[in-house]
């Protein structure tokens, strides 16, 4: 009956880990990831930042087990062994979608096939043993059969996204799993596919599961380490587990991608939670322009600023993924038509030249190593670098925005989008819930949530912050691009993520190197709005050259 179901639909259906802004100018040392504090105090971004932990308070969750995530998975997988895994690896690992699509369509192997190799890597490392990551929080239950209707239709979309398992982060809905936001109190939240997810569906892509995050998208503990929630517990980074940040509050999407979990993966960001992860793993982020891809059935924090994006190993394959997630949405206020078709972000990009481009890049990042030697290379394919000083703006309310708009948009997504039965509808049921068992519940405390229901500005006092915002988040780009005429801002990481995110502008990040101590780092793209495609091919170049990405040592 699934199968006669999942057919029929094919068939007609066709995080957030915040960084600090960059505001002070300070000198920084050669081998140091740059640490931005906000000379504003009003904006409190330090509350929403990395912060530096070596020991946690929780590692593995103690409210989900292995057994308990495979249960209905293991008997569907007793004709995959070791033997097959192996054969399998070297076509798979490190593979981009292109290329996993050519073994397919020579025969090598199937999309049921690749669907249980990447299960089988995920049973085999995430949880329970030396080299856990905690990086995958469910399993699509049908995701085996949902694989073998793929390879009986082959590719009626036609699209490179067909067939390849996806893993989704725990805020964004899917039919098939609980949608929890790594919340105890969404545990029983049996949901709709949310819009990008049918985008996604439509194509033929295979939803794989859920990854784990930063329990509500980083906006809920405050003193808590990024990649942790009490349902999937602490993601760990596989450059190096209980010592380099994970990145939040896509944390489990970056890390899934990493270590070879999926063929890719989507995250969300309110300012930097898609960046961040993706940096700290050596992978490849987007954050969108607002309003490019849909928020809707996507548990939220803001409505003036999030949004999901691809999370992938190459910049070909988030091209891909990108090009399979946008549309407009009209449930969905921000979201807006877009005429382009299919095909768009990934056609011509192996074309892409840095010929003539104009890039600012930051003085006081100069001294970076890493970074200097990323501009180097885009000057050797022909790209022009201008040594700018960053303009002296703040983010005054930053987190008050956040709180403000949660306040709203969490009762808006449990009427429009939650389970009906579950009794939790506002930021005050979530704090209530939680205080019946703390020790489970939130062992790190809930000072940003209670930080929500404490915060009593108004409608128009909301309005105001984001109009200050967004004029100064633009102002802080435009002022030196109109200036030297540039076509993009270089930037570190997330490190300039909270402007991008109030102008509502569009970053990449993509691997860049590694820090003497083996911590990856990301050159960032900043570009104006719906100027993806050109960041694209900006990061392709770049890739190209630099080739930087090196698998993790003990996921190889």
């Amino acid at each position: 009956m699934r199968l006669t179901i999942f057919i029929f639909t094919l068939l007609f259906i066709v995080s957030c880990k915040k960084s600090n802004s960059s505001e002070s100018k300070t000198t920084i040392e050669k081998t140091d990831t740059v640490e931005e504090s906000s000379s504003d105090a009003s904006s409190d971004l330090s509350a929403i930042s990395t912060k530096d932990f070596r020991d946690f308070k929780v590692l593995d969750s103690k409210n989900l087990t292995k057994a308990a995530i495979w249960g209905s998975i293991n008997p569907q997988m007793e004709d995959f062994n070791e033997e097959e895994y192996n054969r399998l690896k070297p076509l798979i690992i490190e593979q981009d979608i292109p290329t996993l699509q050519k073994h397919i369509a020579d025969g090598i192997f199937n999309y049921q096939e690749l669907t249980k190799f990447y299960l089988y890597r995920i049973r085999k490392f995430d949880r329970e043993n030396a080299l856990s990551l905690n990086s995958v929080i469910s399993i699509n239950p049908n995701a085996i059969e949902q694989a073998e209707v793929l390879d009986i239709m082959k590719s009626i979309s036609g699209h490179p996204i067909y067939g390849m398992p996806i893993l989704l982060k725990d805020n964004v809905n899917a039919s098939d799993m609980a949608t929890t936001a790594g919340a105890i109190a969404l545990k029983d939240n049996i949901v709709e596919d949310a819009f990008i997810v049918n985008q996604l569906k439509a194509k033929g892509a295979l939803i794989l599961g859920k990854a784990n995050l930063s329990e509500w998208a980083y906006f809920f503990c405050g003193d808590c380490p990024s990649g942790y929630s009490a349902i999937g517990g602490q993601t760990l980074n596989p450059y190096g587990r209980r010592i380099i940040d994970t990145g939040g509050s896509s944390s489990g999407s970056g890390v899934s991608v990493a270590a070879n979990f999926c063929a890719a993966a989507i995250g969300s960001e309110t300012s930097g939670s898609i960046l961040s992860p993706s940096s700290q793993n050596s992978v490849v982020g987007l954050k969108p322009t607002i309003g490019l891809v849909s928020r809707s059935g996507i548990i939220p924090i803001s409505s003036t600023l999030d949004t999901a994006g691809p999370i992938t190993k190459t910049v070909m394959d988030n091209a891909i993924l990108l090009d399979a997630i946008f549309g407009e949405d009209k449930s969905d206020g921000k979201t807006f038509m877009i005429m382009w078709e299919s095909g768009f972000y990934y056609n011509n990009l192996k074309e892409a030249s840095l010929k003539g481009k104009r890039f600012g890049a930051p003085k006081r990042l100069l001294e970076d190593t890493l970074y200097a030697k990323a501009l180097k290379d885009l000057k050797q394919q022909g790209a022009e670098i201008v040594e700018i000083d960053e303009e002296e703006l703040g983010l005054p309310n930053f987190l008050r925005l956040l709180n403000l708009d949660m306040k709203k948009d969490l009762p808006a997504y449990m009427e429009g989008y939650g389970n009906k039965d579950i009794a939790i509808r506002t930021v005050t049921d979530v704090i209530t819930f939680n205080l019946k068992d703390s020790l489970l519940t939130m062992p790190y405390g809930q000072k940003l949530f209670q930080g929500i229901a404490d915060d009593k500005g108004d409608d128009t006092f909301l309005e105001h912050i984001k109009d200050t915002l967004r004029t100064n988040g633009k102002q802080f780009f435009d002022i030196p691009m109109k200036t030297y005429n540039l076509d993009g801002f270089l930037s570190i990481n997330n490190y300039h993520a909270s402007f991008a995110a109030v102008a509502e502008y569009p970053a990449l990040t993509v691997p860049m190197g590694y820090t003497g101590e083996g911590v990856p780092k990301g050159l960032t793209f900043i570009a104006k709005r719906l100027q993806e495609k050109q960041l694209l091919e900006w990061a392709y170049v770049y890739e190209q050259v630099s080739k930087a990405r090196v698998v993790p040592q003990d996921f190889n």
